[in-house]
């Protein structure tokens, strides 16, 4: 490619290399009388049909999960949910991101790390086991890294005084409900809850259920 095609991100990239190939195929070749394009009407004709499948463009290795939950990929460590530890999984480095598959689902994604030797976590995959062992909340390292608005940790600090050591675990339950449902949406139920006096995981995931459904709250027990 000359001149060096430079570009902000792929899709720009994409974007000029597709307005390249336009312009490309209006010429003619010396010795010829028809345009590339018209030329590549009859090459066409006489090309195989395309596979059923589209291909898959990445790499592909089969490794097994270690027992902290993480998979290994070109030096790099990635996490996957506690519950498959020790599984037999199929990792895909693709350009931008890393799929891990167990069969045909995929248990994990993360964009790809082109460092040696890093972790990369999503804190979520931990939260289930850490709901078991509260107390390992703090010294977690797979959450030392993770940054959430501050009325989290506001509601972590009224339930903890509420609540004493039952409050930790229940806002382990809170945050285990960004496995389902935006971090907008759980933020907004939690300024809610915290509105209405109403501290909790039962009101804080009632609050969210009544936002998607359009109905109206009922907190009075």
């Amino acid at each position: 490619m000359v001149p060096l095609p430079v570009a902000n991100n792929f899709d720009a990239l994409n974007a000029k290399l597709l307005d390249g190939c336009i312009k490309q195929s209006q010429a003619k070749l010396r010795g010829q009388t028809e345009t590339i394009a018209e030329r590549m009407k009859r090459d066409t004709a006489a090309l195989m049909v395309l596979p059923a499948v589209v291909f898959d463009a990445c790499h592909k290795i089969s490794t097994r999960i270690s027992s902290l939950s993480l998979v290994r990929y070109r030096t790099n460590d990635y996490s996957v949910p506690t519950q498959y530890g020790h599984r037999e999984v199929l990792v895909k480095g693709y350009v931008d991101h890393v799929d891990i598959c167990l069969g045909a689902e995929i248990i994990a994604r993360h964009k790809r790390s082109y460092s040696r030797e890093e972790f990369i976590y999503n804190p979520l995959h931990y939260l289930a086991l850490l709901e078991q062992k509260p107390r390992a909340f703090d010294q977690a390292a797979p959450l030392q890294d993770w940054v959430l608005p501050e009325v989290f940790d506001r509601l972590r600090r009224l339930l903890e005084v509420r609540m004493e050591r039952r409050g930790r675990k229940e806002y382990i339950q809170v945050l285990r409900l960004l496995e389902n449902f935006t971090q907008t949406q759980v933020e907004h139920a939690v300024k809610q809850a915290i509105g209405l006096g109403v501290i909790g995981f039962d009101a804080i995931k009632h609050l969210i259920l009544c936002a998607i459904e359009w109905r109206p709250v009922k907190l009075n027990l």
